[in-house]
């Protein structure tokens, strides 16, 4: 089974969510990228142009990945945004949550399909799915922010 297919499945209650994590770290994402620099004020860091495209919700930077290039055409179009270039990078799963997660500035998922409804999937920061270290669940109330919801 794919990642869509095993999303659908834990969607529909017949999962398992060891096998879709598995999956998810296994499977080639597109990442978009930022096409200007976005000052994010009081919600984060300056990114700039040709950085991961992400969005902050509930203290959480949620980096954005399609499994296929259709989902990211119906992300663009429900921005508004479906005439332009969306230039992207094919990332691993495995590689946005051991790499790019401890690079983040706080604790830092991965919001899959975004725009599908029912297909898409949230990874959020915790153990089993992010390193240890970045891990909300393992670090609240510790003095380190990384692990740290605001």
């Amino acid at each position: 089974m794919g990642l869509t297919e095993e999303i659908a499945s834990c969607r529909a209650g017949r999962g398992d969510p060891a096998r879709l994590v598995g999956e998810f770290r296994r499977t080639a994402l597109l990442v978009p990228l930022t096409k200007t620099d976005v000052d994010a004020g009081a919600e984060g860091p300056f990114v700039a142009a040709g950085g991961l495209m992400s969005a902050v919700s509930g203290g959480i930077r949620w980096v954005y990945a399609f499994t296929e290039e259709e989902a990211l055409v119906r992300f663009a179009q429900a921005r508004g945004e479906g005439g332009r270039d969306w230039p992207y990078l094919a990332l691993l799963g495995a590689r946005l949550t051991d790499a790019v997660v401890p690079e983040a500035d706080g604790p830092t998922g991965v919001a899959v399909n975004v725009a599908d409804g029912d297909g898409a999937m949230l990874f959020p920061p915790v153990a089993g799915i992010v390193p240890d270290a970045f891990a909300v669940d393992l670090h609240q109330g510790a003095e380190s922010d990384r692990g740290a919801v605001a």
